[in-house]
């Protein structure tokens, strides 16, 4: 089976590093022209070098403003979005009776009003098209919470609650939102981790191993391929069956 994504435009963001990297990486790899999203116009362009096929872009997902201009200037580089998937996210952990209002407030803002606001900046376009794909990255906490990740959780699972509420506004123009969940993901943080942790943290997943980012990139490609024609408002949990 062959995930070709020809002349779509893809807009990741939080893609200068990890998991958005590999998902920009496969997305360029099926054929689609990417637009690779960080904070740094320096860095966005370097990654987008490295991997080909991409083009850079600056923006603070954080600031509503911000993220309509992001869209804005991709789709006048690039062309009409056809694919979004909001990949950016922060953490902010503490336990609640320590966690201070603005750490909540960020990460909320972050983590899942950004993903509402860049959806409805592109879904007029991909209305019109009558074709969207929107997948949101969010994470197993927002599945089943997490002790000192109130916040994190909070907007894991919101960001599930908008994607499946999305799914049926916009099913009949077809334009497709989905989720995906990981679970523990090889990343930089995960690299800076003692052995021992790791291996406690993989103790805890039945296939025995953290996740590659190249597993979640993999779900995505195929979620906004023909080949996931049939599928919207799903939630698929990529962690080595960890949360079964």
């Amino acid at each position: 089976m062959k995930i070709d994504l020809t002349g779509k435009v893809a807009l990741v963001t939080g893609s200068t590093r990890g998991i958005g990297r590999e998902i920009a990486h496969a997305l360029v790899g099926c054929g689609a022209k990417v637009a690779v999203v960080g904070r740094d116009q320096a860095k966005a362009e370097a990654v987008a070098a490295e991997i080909g096929g991409a083009a850079g872009f600056a923006c603070d997902i954080g600031v509503p403003t911000e993220v309509v201009a992001l869209v804005e200037g991709v789709e006048k580089a690039l062309g009409s979005c056809d694919i979004l998937v909001n990949n950016a996210g922060i953490t902010r952990d503490n336990l609640m009776l320590r966690m201070k209002d603005e750490d909540w407030d960020a990460v909320l803002e972050t983590n899942l009003r950004s993903a509402f606001i860049a959806i409805r900046t592109v879904q007029r376009g991909m209305m019109k098209r009558r074709w969207g794909r929107i997948i949101n990255i969010a994470s197993v906490v927002g599945l089943i919470g997490n002790k000192g990740q109130a916040n994190y959780a909070a907007s894991k699972a919101g960001l599930i609650g908008l994607s499946k509420s999305v799914a049926k506004e916009l099913a009949s123009r077809n334009i497709l939102c989905n989720v995906v969940a990981p679970g523990f993901i090889k990343t930089d943080m995960t690299d800076a981790m003692s052995e021992e942790a790791v291996k406690a943290l993989a103790e805890q997943i039945p296939l025995g191993r953290l996740g590659s980012t190249a597993d979640i990139a993999g779900v995505v490609a195929f979620l906004a391929s023909e080949h996931a024609s049939y599928v919207t408002g799903q939630v698929f949990t990529v962690d080595g069956g960890m949360v079964m």
